[in-house]
């Protein structure tokens, strides 16, 4: 007789997202990849942001965007999926982050905490890629997580011109931004892979901050 598995133990922030009903995107699409940049050191700051947090949690409302938008590109490029980088951040990683880019030139990417932070901050807010038939990155240009000019959304076709993004790797932006968009978020102009699902002013007045 084969024993039962053991249940998975979710971790204490996991629990603490499920207890005020964030929705772990990996349970209702497993065919969305999720690799949080920050449940590591491989990310802008250097350091691990998430101690315990390995899923990709959202607001409902975002993550049924999210399905969406998943959908959408199915059904332009069967292969292709979506990748998660980032979704809900508690305010603790938040105050984490700033505080180690306050004083820097990082400190324009990161929403500050004592402003009522960013839409993650809220679950509202997701930053993701595509990935191949091969599970490979589409390339974009730059690497997830560059602050620079070269990852601006607002300038591409000068880019392009300059030899700094090629013409693929702005045409495959532009697939990650169609799909977003058409199932309802918002582009964020400095950073290709950052996605809204409503404005700051919406989340302070209708949502409730994650801690």
């Amino acid at each position: 007789m084969v024993p039962d598995e053991a249940p998975t133990t979710l971790s204490a922030t996991a629990a603490r997202f499920d207890s005020l009903g964030l929705v772990d995107i990996s349970q209702l699409n497993p065919s969305i990849a999720v690799s949080l940049l920050y449940a590591t050191p491989n990310n802008f700051v250097g350091e691990i942001m998430y101690d315990d947090l390995t899923e990709a949690y959202l607001h409902p409302e975002a993550a049924e965007a999210l399905l969406k938008a998943q959908r959408l590109l199915k059904a332009k490029h069967p292969d292709y999926t979506l990748i998660i980088y980032d979704a809900t951040r508690p305010m603790s990683a938040q105050r984490k982050m700033w505080n180690l880019v306050k004083g820097t030139s990082k400190n324009i990417y990161v929403s500050n905490p004592a402003r009522g932070g960013g839409l993650h901050n809220y679950g509202l807010a997701v930053d993701l890629s595509i990935l191949d038939a091969d599970g490979i990155p589409l390339p974009m240009g730059t690497e997830v997580d560059h602050l620079g000019p070269e990852a601006h959304t607002t300038n591409e076709a000068q880019l392009v011109k300059n030899g700094i993004i090629t013409q693929q790797e702005k045409e495959n932006r532009e697939l990650l931004r169609e799909v977003m968009r058409n199932a309802g978020f918002r582009a964020l102009h400095s950073e290709w892979w950052h996605f809204n699902l409503y404005s700051r002013e919406v989340a302070k007045r209708n949502y409730k901050l994650i801690e």
